[in-house]
């Protein structure tokens, strides 16, 4: 059973809008929110910091987050991590491979900004 060591979040994703979106969000409710940016740090990243929260930009070319989530979820020690990736609703391609590859939630892009709050909130995941 995976235990967060931290309340925080890992956002692994290159997409400047989104990152100022999330680190606002996160300053306003106090969030602890760190960035992954090296697709081969990722799942080094995550080992390290243990998140309770892994989040993926699906649309993302450069951060291959297909390949990370399947490393995840096929590692024993990471795949109880929660996994949530949002992608632009009309890519209904990409959304079938994330879930093909173990990702626990998807979300269109717009749905994320709007609930970012309660997903950075301390209680949007559980520990157990």
């Amino acid at each position: 059973m995976y235990r967060s060591v931290a309340d925080m979040v890992l956002c692994v994703l290159d997409d400047l809008f989104f990152s100022i979106k999330i680190k606002t969000a996160a300053k306003t409710l106090g969030a602890e929110v760190h960035f992954e940016r090296a697709p081969d740090q990722v799942l080094d990243s995550i080992r390290a910091k243990a998140p309770r929260l892994v989040i993926f930009d699906l649309d993302s070319l450069k951060m291959r987050p297909m390949d990370a989530i399947a490393a995840m979820k096929a590692d024993a020690g990471l795949r109880q991590i929660p996994t949530l990736g949002f992608v632009s609703h009309v890519h209904d391609d990409v959304i079938a491979r994330a879930r093909a590859a173990g990702i626990d939630q998807v979300l269109a892009r717009s749905a994320f900004v709007d609930r970012l709050g309660s997903i950075l909130g301390p209680s949007s995941t559980s520990t157990t």
